[in-house]
């Protein structure tokens, strides 16, 4: 993550734990290439290190929107997921719907972060952006803000994939 400048684009500290994801037989490994087609629907697999009764949150954040050297809407919000049992992701609460990467023609890599946080207990999530064009909610949103805002530290695990506008 630290070659990848996640640190400090999207957090402060990087995280001691790889935050491991799968879609389907395709591994996240830390900055490798997967197109659009492939990470389309929700990874089928995600987990990190967890402590027994603790809440996470995970977030998946685009910090090069609309691209790495314009990025006016730093960060775009991918995925948000809060009060998730360990590392079970279906059993938590969906804040943002999953929605795979979908870099603009011409705007070259794009980073896709997973991040892992530990909750301190459950917590009561409100955020409610209302926009005039839809999917612009989830423009502009920060990781950071996210973790100040509930209490949540550090990302206790993470890795990211890169991701480029494919077809014509």
């Amino acid at each position: 993550m630290d070659a990848h400048e996640i640190v400090p684009d999207v957090i402060d500290v990087l995280p001691s734990n790889v935050l491991k994801v799968k879609y389907g037989d395709l591994e996240v490994n830390m900055g490798n290439a997967l197109t659009p087609t492939q990470v389309k629907k929700a990874p089928t697999s995600i987990s990190w290190p967890t402590e027994d009764g603790a809440f996470y949150t995970l977030l998946m954040t685009d910090p090069d929107a609309p691209s790495r050297h314009h990025p006016k809407f730093r960060e775009w919000h991918h995925w948000l997921v809060v009060n998730i049992p360990g590392c079970d992701v279906s059993q938590g609460e969906v804040q943002l719907e999953y929605v795979g990467s979908g870099p603009p023609k011409g705007t070259k890599l794009h980073r896709y972060v997973f991040l892992a946080y530990k909750q301190a207990g459950r917590i009561s999530y409100s955020d409610t952006i209302v926009c005039s064009k839809p999917g612009f909610e989830r423009a502009s949103r920060k990781a950071r803000d996210l973790a100040a805002k509930y209490n949540l530290g550090n990302p206790v695990a993470g890795n990211l994939f890169q991701a480029e506008h494919e077809g014509c």
